[in-house]
């Protein structure tokens, strides 16, 4: 099963990171300076999974990955670098599969 996890750093900040069910990372999320801040990034990115809410994008070394993005366009996670672009677009499917319906796993108790 897909799961949300919410990490905390040495600096205090927290971030999130969604996972697929066979464990692989398919987004990142930027950090927040609180767990509610946090839980709330994860409440959005569950909810905003409409193509719109996807920036398709190409890194320096042009390797292809995405952003999701919020309703008011703030980045919300950030893909790993993907080989293909048909392997981004599966991962892009993948986000809108499962974030929905991850669980939510506080590792930072």
């Amino acid at each position: 099963m897909a799961k949300y996890l919410i990490r905390k750093s040495t600096n205090g900040q927290y971030w999130w990171v969604l996972k697929a069910g066979n464990g692989e990372t398919i987004l990142t999320s930027e950090t927040y300076t609180t767990k509610q801040n946090c839980l709330k990034g994860v409440e959005s990115s569950k909810v905003n999974i409409a193509d719109g809410n996807f920036k398709i994008l190409t890194s320096v070394r042009n390797d292809p990955y995405f952003t999701q993005r919020a309703g008011n366009h703030q980045v919300l996670g950030t893909s790993q670098m993907y080989s293909s672009t048909h392997a981004r677009d599966i991962g892009i499917s993948s986000v809108k599969n499962n974030a929905p319906i991850a669980v939510i796993e506080d590792l930072t108790q």
